[in-house]
């Protein structure tokens, strides 16, 4: 954690909290989730071990990337390319909807993201409009939060 500023809180889950935070090294931003201790929790350990293993796996252009990830202090912390937005803040931004060859593009990147994981052998399960992370510089969309995804027999 030495080698990362923390900015603020992005947001929370079911799992812990994500920070944005910046290198010191590199002056990148990058999101850092810091998982809540699982204790004795089975179920969550094996949730947080199989959102790094599917992140490892799934290196994609519409698929959020895992830099890096580390313990410390029993907590297991994992870093992030940073994606400014989630598709629910920009359509809370848009209230009277969004321009349908945007939206398309949307919809298109995230068919891609979906194909490629499925591909893969692997299944999502939990897409929704706070997992689809938009960078709105050049509407790049990108799928996160591979908790509840599973590896396809």
């Amino acid at each position: 954690m030495n080698k990362y500023e923390i900015i603020g809180i992005v947001g929370e889950g079911a799992y812990g909290i994500v920070y944005k935070a910046k290198c010191k090294e590199t002056g990148e931003f990058v999101g850092i989730k810091k998982f809540k201790e699982p204790d004795d929790d089975e179920i969550a350990k094996k949730t947080i071990m199989r959102e790094v293993r599917m992140l490892r796996m799934l290196k994609y252009k519409n698929i959020v990337t895992l830099k890096e990830a580390f313990k410390r202090k029993g907590r297991l912390y994992l870093v992030f390319e940073y994606v400014e937005k989630n598709l629910l803040e920009v359509l809370e931004e848009n209230t009277v909807g969004i321009d349908p060859k945007r939206l398309r593009f949307y919809v298109y990147q995230m068919l891609k993201g979906v194909t490629f994981c499925h591909r893969s052998n692997v299944i999502h399960r939990d897409i929704k409009p706070e997992n689809l992370l938009i960078n709105p510089s050049d509407n790049t969309l990108k799928i996160c939060d591979f908790g509840f995804s599973r590896p396809l027999p």
